[in-house]
């Protein structure tokens, strides 16, 4: 098995465990009446599992063997929310790593449909430590106040919270009616 399949079968122990780490993240949080974020994090959960699922394809579609992780049983308690959210980008971060590590095995093993399947996840990741982020950054300005937590809940239930982050921040020019000069 090239370098490059066998890092993503140990990538796909990463994946796999976010995704069990968010679902614990997701109960922790409905367990505070914290809706939003919970489902937030249960979405965030479904998320890692369609990302396995496309290293897994990759795999199959490669005629490469898959080897399914063991995962263990993720954390339950966190102090706070903003600890459980250091703990997202935390994760988030090693997942980007570990992408970038497989980018740069498989470009040198020369494998244009691996890099090509990676494209994708790069940007992804981007946009992942990106909110990350930008919720930690709001859980720092909420600092320990339940009236801003509770506004940040309801940002994530209605869906406002993150919405200029997944249209690409406050600096995109085409998205915020500012297109090419007349």
């Amino acid at each position: 098995m090239a370098s490059h399949t066998s890092a993503i079968n140990e990538h796909l122990a990463l994946e796999f465990q976010a995704s069990h780490t968010y679902l614990a993240m997701s109960i922790w949080l409905r367990e505070r009446d914290l809706i939003g974020f919970s489902s937030y994090m249960l979405n965030k959960s479904t998320e890692e599992r369609g990302h396995a699922s496309k290293f897994i394809a990759y795999l199959v579609d490669s005629e490469c063997n898959v080897q399914l992780p063991t995962i263990e049983s993720p954390e339950r308690e966190w102090q706070s929310v903003k600890t459980l959210f250091d703990k997202v980008y935390e994760m988030e971060k090693t997942v980007t790593k570990s992408i970038n590590n497989i980018y740069t095995l498989s470009e040198n093993e020369g494998d244009r449909t691996a890099t090509a399947m990676l494209d994708w996840f790069v940007g992804e990741q981007l946009q992942e430590e990106s909110e990350a982020r930008f919720v930690l950054k709001r859980l720092r300005l909420a600092d320990s106040s339940p009236a801003a937590l509770i506004l940040l809940d309801q940002q994530f239930l209605d869906g406002t919270l993150l919405a200029n982050v997944k249209a690409g921040g406050a600096f995109d020019i085409a998205g915020a009616g500012g297109g090419a000069a007349v």
